[in-house]
């Protein structure tokens, strides 16, 4: 799945577009790309002499990624029909820092799913070694 099928099934886009390409989707998990560049708008502010990633973005990234997902649950309902919500993060560890120049590859398993309650599990890996981990979850309803 390339960027327009991305932009297609979620809502997100640039400058918070943080997926840049699906490598494979099962029943229950997504391995997605994000590939990241000096200029990303964040590294202005964090930091300019030391340019990081924030960690919250790229928990945002496998959010991303699991929203992609979970769409599969959902048949005919379109992104625009539903609305998505952080209900929690646990176990969030951060494990080195992300810099420009690194590809990011998103694991993302569901670990259970009741209704329209997910909850996943993510890693993001760098080069093969973990730099962020964590389980989240979150609920979609549709728009009111």
């Amino acid at each position: 799945m390339h960027v327009k099928d991305i932009m297609s099934t979620i809502p997100h886009r640039y400058p918070f577009l943080l997926v840049d390409k699906v490598l494979e989707m099962g029943e229950n998990y997504i391995i997605a790309q994000k590939n990241v560049t000096i200029n990303e708008p964040f590294f202005v502010g964090h930091f300019p002499d030391e340019p990081i990633m924030p960690g919250v973005l790229q928990i945002e990234a496998m959010a991303q990624a699991s929203g992609l997902l979970a769409q599969r649950f959902f048949g005919d309902i379109n992104y625009r029909e539903c609305e998505i919500f952080f209900m929690s993060l646990d176990n969030v560890k951060f494990r080195r820092p992300v810099i420009p120049g690194d590809i990011l590859v998103m694991r993302v398993d569901i670990l259970n799913k009741k209704s329209a309650m997910f909850k996943f599990k993510g890693s993001i890996t760098v080069e093969g070694n973990v730099v962020t981990e964590g389980e989240f979850m979150v609920m979609v309803r549709r728009k009111k």
